[in-house]
């Protein structure tokens, strides 16, 4: 159990990186809002308490790796980076605008430090991360990958075959989070193309596999530790989240996939964040 300063902390961090979704995302007037709330309390955990990073120094060939498969959610990679202290925040309010560093889905020919991988073809992710894993295991790095997949995303085949790979290869230093929202952009996944039973999927895949509550901070902690403790095979937490998390009025909506909030729901969203 962690300490409640560490948890408080990450919670009111969590809160104000979700404040700076919204604004940022009304202010290109455009993007996706819903996933990058849902995920925010794991982008908390990651960048604050988990990864090995340095923003100073965002080349650190020792770095943990973070590959974000799902880049849509851009908008909460890009405030966790800020936050992070990898550019000034006052950038987040050109996301999207031409020019911008801070484009749909992140680049790593935009100029932007932190970002790891060019995404926005889904299913690609947990590829790129088993390759940056094997290479470490090869370089005896004692680096760990982590890749940020959807729930929608687990429609791909190719994410299969890469998990496939991974359990072959025994790559105890990498660590898949599934975004377990239960929705995509057409509607709920259970009606688009169901995935269940996911668990039993990925434990047939040759992975050990976590479950959680992806918006309990204490849960997110105590996942990400098990998970340090098995270093034969790789790792999948399975986050059970809600799109939207924190603003009560989207939440669990996917209409809410791809849209950003107009000028006069900005305060009216924070508001409801605060009072969470």
């Amino acid at each position: 159990m962690e300490s409640s300063e560490l948890v408080d902390r990450l919670k009111k961090t969590a809160t104000e990186i979700r404040k700076d979704v919204i604004r940022s995302l009304a202010s290109a007037g455009s993007g996706h809002l819903g996933g990058s709330l849902g995920l925010a309390d794991v982008f908390t955990v990651l960048y604050f308490h988990q990864l090995r990073h340095k923003p100073d120094y965002p080349d650190w060939p020792d770095r943990d790796r973070l590959v974000l498969s799902i880049g849509h959610v851009a908008p909460l990679l890009y405030a966790s980076l800020a936050h992070s202290g990898y550019f000034p925040k006052e950038e987040l309010l050109t996301l999207r605008k031409l020019g911008s560093r801070l484009q749909g889905h992140p680049g790593r020919d935009h100029g932007l430090p932190g970002i790891e991988l060019s995404a926005g073809s889904l299913g690609q992710g947990l590829s790129v991360a088993v390759g940056m894993a094997i290479a470490a295991k090869l370089d005896g790095k004692s680096l760990k990958v982590y890749a940020v997949l959807g729930d929608g995303e687990l429609q791909e085949g190719a994410v299969w075959e890469a998990a496939m790979s991974a359990a072959h290869h025994k790559l105890g230093n990498l660590l898949a989070i599934v975004d377990r929202n239960k929705v995509q952009i057409d509607g709920k996944v259970s009606q688009v193309m169901e995935i269940e039973p996911l668990t039993d999927k990925w434990k047939a895949f040759g992975w050990h596999v976590i479950e959680c509550d992806g918006n309990d901070i204490q849960s997110l902690l105590s996942s990400f530790a098990e998970a340090e403790k098995i270093k034969q095979k790789p790792v999948v937490i399975i986050a059970h989240t809600k799109m939207g998390k924190g603003v009560k009025a989207i939440e669990d909506d996917y209409r809410w996939h791809g849209k950003a909030p107009g000028e006069k729901e900005v305060n009216y969203f924070i508001s409801l964040l605060l009072n969470t």
